[in-house]
């Protein structure tokens, strides 16, 4: 049926669709990426971090042990050294999630900007459309993923300390630092395996919006026709405006007819309009010309104005087909239509003696 959506999209379609900030997109690949960047970069900024966290809570230790009144000043110092251990241990962590975000948004959107999907839209209050959209097969796929989700951390995590629960009361015994590194080695441990599994949610993930996404761009075989009429023009439209050009071509043509020097005919067939200035072209132009009716329309004004008429069959249809209008005559043509208009002149100046 000319309804379904069958067609695969059109360049122009795919163009329109992004420009309304219509593009296929996984989230779950940048949240991929995210866990991978933010695991990697807390083992190597990690050790640096503790340290800070460290000198920070031994300064705040000691401020607390000497002051004793809090001064406006005892305030300022204070709000450095914790600006001083945000920086060094939270903000590098903030400042690589943030860029591979957008890093990974911007590779898979092709560094698209748009405003249109914020743009406020009235059809998003129906209550029908919102049920459809809450039922609808990508909420489902969702809805799926969540699940998925939540299944694997749980899954992962009891798991990861149901292996470690005997070892847990030892952290009683353990020196600060060294419990903190156990509880990291645990915790990095869980977020590896769930980056593993949630890499291959994501990779299915992508695949899945690349499929929805297309599918939602499908087009119909009359939608197709419709914008190929918007980009080519419509046909009819096109016939109708090329049949106006050319008659109004043929009336600016018809119009030059009367200041010719001299017609070639064949006899009905073609006829060549042809007008010589010597101090204006470098050689004899056409000025008019046409086959069959227009052929004898052409014989028909330029009889009526005095134009004369000249037949010669061959020299008539090889202009014709040689020659566009209003451009001179070739070199081959100079000899067969130099003898015509010598002929035209010899005819005018008998005409002109008394």
């Amino acid at each position: 049926m000319s309804g379904e959506r069958t067609e695969k999209a059109t360049p122009k379609r795919r163009q329109d669709e992004r420009k309304k900030g219509n593009i296929f997109y996984s989230r779950e690949v940048v949240t991929v990426l995210t866990m991978l960047g933010v695991f990697y970069s807390l083992r190597i900024l990690g050790p640096g971090a503790i340290s800070a966290i460290q000198q920070s809570i031994v300064t705040f230790l000691n401020y607390t042990a000497t002051l004793e009144h809090l001064t406006i000043a005892d305030m300022n110092l204070v709000f450095f050294e914790v600006l001083k251990a945000f920086i060094f241990t939270a903000l590098p962590l903030l400042l690589i999630c943030g860029l591979i975000s957008v890093v990974a948004t911007a590779l898979q959107t092709r560094m698209l900007f748009t405003m249109e999907a914020v743009r406020p839209k009235f059809s998003k209050l129906n209550p029908l459309g919102g049920l459809r959209r809450l039922f609808s097969l990508r909420s489902m796929v969702e809805l799926l993923k969540s699940l998925i989700k939540i299944g694997v951390l749980i899954y992962i995590i009891f798991g990861t300390l149901n292996s470690e629960f005997l070892r847990l009361p030892r952290l009683m015994d353990m020196e600060l630092t060294a419990a903190m590194a156990y509880t990291g080695e645990v915790i990095f441990s869980i977020v590896r395996t769930v980056v593993i599994i949630m890499a291959f949610v994501a990779a299915a993930d992508y695949f899945y919006q690349w499929f929805d996404y297309e599918r939602q761009l499908r087009m119909t075989k009359q939608e197709i026709k419709e914008e190929y009429k918007q980009i080519e023009g419509d046909p009819q439209i096109k016939g109708r405006i090329r049949e106006r050009m050319q008659q109004q071509s043929r009336r600016r043509m018809m119009q030059n007819v009367p200041s010719a020097d001299v017609v070639i005919r064949n006899p009905t067939h073609y006829a060549v309009a042809i007008k010589y200035d010597p101090e204006a072209d470098i050689a004899p132009v056409v000025i008019a010309k046409g086959a069959d009716s227009l052929a004898l329309r052409i014989i028909e004004v330029a009889e009526e104005h005095g134009v004369i008429v000249t037949e010669n069959r061959s020299l008539a249809r090889g202009l014709y087909e040689a020659i566009e209008l209003d451009n001179p005559i070739p070199e081959r043509f100079y000899q067969p239509v130099a003898e015509v208009l010598a002929f035209v002149y010899s005819l005018k100046k008998k005409d002109m003696t008394p």
